[in-house]
């Protein structure tokens, strides 16, 4: 499997003086997710934590629910043109009675590293296709608003290959009475996602009650879209959320707090959560 970082050479200017000197990089390497032995999803990917993406991914797609829904997560040999493993290619078979998707042209994902589940912008198919429907819009969950502000610093000091590189986002997931609980980084901002889902998922804690999801970028609709098929009830960004997260999860009963910078934030949704 690829390495998390790599060394790159780099001219690095420093008040008018150039000189040579290695530089650590964030490694970035495409990721097939197959179902089945079928392919279905490509994502561009920081290496680690593989098998918890590719179940997380299919959390966010409505096939998976349990642990108990998955019967094995493996690499495939052989990806390779002379035969060796790249570790790029996962395959995760179903347990015997779990419903399999349709996997037609149409329903191949190519995900990058920005963008995410593209083209699959949909309220209707989200609400849907959960396997947990009405769980956010029915947690009971509160938390403080000075509580939350602390998350973004905990969640930096958190981010180990960040500090090497500056190249990464992170997900983290928190109690309401701020325990971090699980922290992911990658190249892509749904992938951290992806992975904090698909650890939940494989550690048995689906749906994640009473957590709070905080993302270290913007709060797009597919990060949304995954924090509503998990059964998180609490999505806060440290930047903008865009129209369709609000809606999102106005339509969902997700709280959704966006510019979480200090003492500083804007609810876009689900205020009655956050005690000031």
């Amino acid at each position: 499997m690829g390495r998390v970082t790599e060394r790159r050479r780099v001219v690095r200017i420093r008040n008018g003086v150039a000189g040579v000197r290695p530089d650590t990089l964030v490694a970035e390497e495409p990721l097939e997710i197959r179902l089945n032995g079928k392919p279905l999803a490509i994502t561009m990917r920081t290496p680690g934590d593989d098998f918890a993406l590719a179940v997380g991914f299919l959390v966010s797609e409505g096939v998976l629910g349990a642990a108990a829904d998955v019967r094995a997560v493996t690499y495939c040999e052989g990806a390779a043109e002379d035969g060796t493993n790249t570790y790029n290619v996962v395959n995760v078979q179903l347990a015997p009675g779990v419903p399999v998707p349709d996997i037609t042209l149409e329903r191949n994902v190519y995900t990058t590293s920005s963008c995410g589940l593209c083209g699959k912008a949909s309220l209707d198919a989200v609400r849907t296709a959960s396997r947990f429907p009405g769980a956010a819009a029915a947690d009971p969950v509160r938390l403080s608003a000075e509580l939350l502000a602390r998350f973004p610093d905990r969640l930096r000091e958190a981010q180990k290959v960040f500090d090497r590189t500056g190249g990464l986002h992170a997900a983290g997931l928190f109690t309401a009475e701020g325990e971090l609980l699980d922290v992911r980084e990658d190249v892509g901002r749904h992938n951290a996602v992806d992975k904090i889902v698909g650890r939940a998922l494989q550690a048995g804690r689906l749906p994640l009650t009473g957590a709070v999801l905080l993302v270290s970028g913007r709060a797009s609709f597919e990060l949304a879209q995954k924090a509503v098929m998990a059964g998180i009830p609490v999505l806060a960004a440290v930047s903008a959320p865009s129209s369709l997260a609000v809606d999102l999860a106005l339509e969902s009963g997700m709280t959704l707090v966006g510019f979480l910078r200090g003492p500083d934030m804007n609810i876009y949704a689900g205020e009655e959560r956050i005690t000031v």
